[in-house]
Order: structure tokens, then sequence, then C-alpha cells
């Protein structure tokens, strides 16, 4: 049951987080326009370190702690925000300048291809037949965006998302590692290294400040789309693993692609329809998938917010907290079992 349930919540964190996400390449679209897209990607980033920081000054203090971040995870850390934080949202703004809003929209479904590529070929997380069928679909919907000039995205806009993807993906598998950690520490630390270091490139690019009201939007849209998001997809990294979490996030670039519409007045071209139903069938593989075999927990010792579920039977000493959930670190025993999971931080195990 508590399985079921983690899995569950792991579901509707990754689905919030990707309607947050996907409404910030529409309205980001309107932005580029009046700022540089070096500046838009720094004040999204910087609106949402900012936000969250403010944010945790009210974070009630009688919830589970989460676990620091230690001096082993600064690498990892490191190169998410390199990739994810910097390079990626660049990209991302170069190329909604040459891409209609519906079409980047959608176009952003080949993050989930390649955090899924990665997962499976270099973090070795179980692929079925399924998933990659999923896969193909999802990617032959961004072609047939790319190869119809009606669906509106040049090949420099499809190079530059599809970059910006890519380093998502990396970025993404990188922050899987560690998702134990306080989700909230992460995001913040990501939105205020790679805003401070976006918006100070666009000053060095010699780009005018302008638009105060363009600014304010940026900053909040941040805040929104990358902060809350962030937080909400790491937390599911946590109880999904990184691809399938990736695969349920794969629904933001259809909420981007209605508000495109909505937004931009744009109509839905045969293109833009049939990329749609192409990416929702794989979509619909993806998250409709169940996984389930025995396998074996190796001993583990981590520290995480939890509960004395069956994968969670460990003794306490005086210094622990009491109640549940709580937060502590804790040993894993060796334990053999069968029940339909995912690639959590608890079932990292080969296939």
């Amino acid at each position: 049951m508590a399985m079921r349930e983690t899995m569950g919540k792991g579901v509707r964190d990754a689905l919030l987080a990707a309607v947050l996400f996907g409404l910030s390449a529409p309205v980001a679209k309107s932005l580029v326009g009046d700022l540089p897209p070096q500046l838009v990607a720094g004040l999204l980033y910087l609106g949402a370190g900012v936000g969250l920081s403010a944010l945790g000054l009210f974070r009630k203090t009688n919830t589970p702690s989460e676990g620091a971040l230690s001096r082993s995870d600064v690498p990892v850390l490191t190169g998410a925000i390199a990739f994810g934080g910097i390079v990626a949202p660049f990209l991302l703004m170069l190329g909604l300048q040459w891409t209609s809003a519906a079409g980047s929209a959608l176009l952003l479904n080949l993050e989930s291809v390649f955090t899924a590529a990665i997962a499976w070929m270099i973090v070795r997380e179980n692929v079925s037949v399924r998933i990659a069928t999923g896969w193909l679909a999802i990617l032959g919907g961004a072609v047939i965006l790319s190869w119809n000039s009606s669906a509106q995205v040049t090949q420099r806009g499809l190079l530059a998302i599809a970059g910006a993807c890519l380093c998502w993906g990396i970025d993404n598998n990188l922050t899987q590692k560690i998702s134990g950690t306080d989700p909230v520490q992460i995001a913040k630390l990501k939105g205020l290294v790679a805003g401070a270091v976006n918006t100070l490139l666009a000053g060095a690019l010699a780009h005018r400040f302008f638009a105060p009201v363009s600014i304010l939007a940026a900053l909040l849209l941040g805040f929104v789309s990358y902060g809350l998001s962030l937080v909400l997809y790491i937390r599911a990294l946590r109880a999904l693993g990184t691809a399938r979490a990736g695969n349920y996030f794969s629904f933001a670039p259809f909420v981007g692609a209605i508000a495109g519409v909505i937004l931009w007045r744009e109509s839905f071209t045969t293109a833009v329809l049939m990329s749609g139903t192409l990416m929702g069938f794989g979509l619909w593989l993806h998250v409709t998938e169940r996984h389930e075999h025995r396998h074996a927990h190796e001993p583990l010792f981590h520290e995480h917010p939890h509960i004395h579920d069956e994968h969670h039977q460990h003794v306490h000493s005086p210094e622990d907290p009491t109640g549940e959930p709580h937060n502590h670190p804790h040993r894993h025993e060796r334990l053999e079992h069968s029940h339909p999971h995912y690639p959590d931080i608890h079932h990292r195990h080969p296939h």
C-alpha cells in the first residue's frame, strides 16, 4: 500500500510539474520580443531561486526535514546547473525566436526521449519494448514538425530546442542522483547560480536592461514554471526514477501547445495535429506501463523522509525523530520480494 501511495504521489508531482513548466514556453515567447534571450533565460532561473528562497521562510517547522546536500553531491549539482540551468534555457530562448509557440511546445517532448535514452544507455535503467516504442512515436512527431513548413518550425529552431532538451536530459539524470536530498535546496541553488550567470552574461554582451514590466513578468514566470515545477519534478525523480518521471513530464508540451493556441491565436495545422497524435500515443504507452518482478535490494545507507513501510524496517536510536513521516540517516538491509515498482531511489537494480 505504501509503495503504491509513493508511486501515486510521484505521478501527481510529475504531472503538476509538467503543467507549470508547459505554460512557460508560450508565455516566455512574448518576453523574448522585449528582452534578449540570454536575459530572459537568466531572469527565469533568478526568479526561481529568489522565489524559492522567500518561500523557504514560510516552510512549516513541524514537517519532516529533508536530507541536506553533502560535499560529494557538489560535482553532480554543478553539472546539473551547467547543463540544465545555463545552456538549456539559453538554447530554448533562441529556439523560441524561430519557432511557433505550439510547435516549440510540442518539440519539448524531446526532453523525455533524451532523458530516457540517457537513463537506459548510461544509467542502465530498465527499458521495455513498450517504452522504446513510445520514444519512437514521440521522436516521429518531432520529425513531422521539423519537415512540414506549415508547422512553423525552422531547422535552426529545431536544432536549438533539441539541444536544450538534450541538456535537460543530462540535467535530469544528474539530478536524480541527488533527488533524495532537499528538492527546494537543489532548485533554489540551481535557480540562483544559473540565474546569476545568465544575467551577468547578458550584461557582458552589452544588452540594455529595459522593460521593467517584462523583467518582473519573467521573474514571476520563473518562480512558478521553473522554481515550483522543478521542486515537484525532483520529488518525482525520487519516487519514479529518471526515465519514468520524464515520461509523465511529457504532458508539459501539450499544455504549452494549447496555451500557445490561446495566447498567440495559432491554428492547429495538419502537421501539429499529426505530431500531437503521435506524441500523445507515445505518452500513453509510457504512462500505462506496469513493471513488476522479483528483485533484490542490496544493503544501502542514505537519508530522506520516509515511513516504516516494507522497505524501511530499521532500528531507531534515542536521537532519531518520532512520528511519521520522519527523516534521519538509516540503513537498508538486504531484502528480496516482488511488487509493482519504478526505478526510484530504492529500486536501482539490474535487470
